[in-house]
């Protein structure tokens, strides 16, 4: 059950509206999978080139694609004329991010007529199987 109300019926058009303007992450291959009240998850298929040294996605790109879904999340539950940045995160990183692809679940934890905490977990998932590799707290700001 979904405790959040959005302020914009188009909520969902303009979150991938928005999210098709961010050239990272056309750059980095990301797609949303899931927009909901509150909620973005968005997905990265596994690519070598988006790799450290030891093979597994740099924590720079997990944390990139981490953001976006906090961001988004809270932007689905903010005004149509809003615009939405950060302001802070911190970023947990809890096992190499190792996968064939990872998703990010952005989840709103209170939205504010300004600001909005969040927080996202990632997965990388392995033969059907996920493993969480990172987990963000995230204040988002409307602007």
């Amino acid at each position: 059950m979904n405790l959040f109300q959005p302020q914009n019926a188009e909520y969902e058009s303009r979150v991938r509206e928005s999210f098709g303007q961010q050239r990272i992450m056309q750059l980095i291959g990301a797609a949303i999978e899931r927009v909901e009240p509150g909620i973005v998850d968005i997905v990265l298929p596994f690519r070598e080139d988006l790799t450290q040294q030891n093979g597994y996605i740099h924590a720079g790109i997990i944390t990139t694609v981490a953001d976006s879904a906090c961001g988004y999340a809270a932007y689905t539950l903010m005004p149509a004329e809003s615009g939405v940045l950060s302001v802070e995160f911190k970023m947990n990183l809890l096992r190499p991010a190792a996968g064939e692809r990872f998703v990010a679940e952005g989840r709103v934890i209170k939205a504010g007529g300004t600001l909005t905490v969040a927080r996202c977990d990632v997965f990388g998932w392995v033969a059907g199987e996920a493993k969480m590799v990172a987990t963000m707290l995230a204040t988002m700001i409307r602007r």
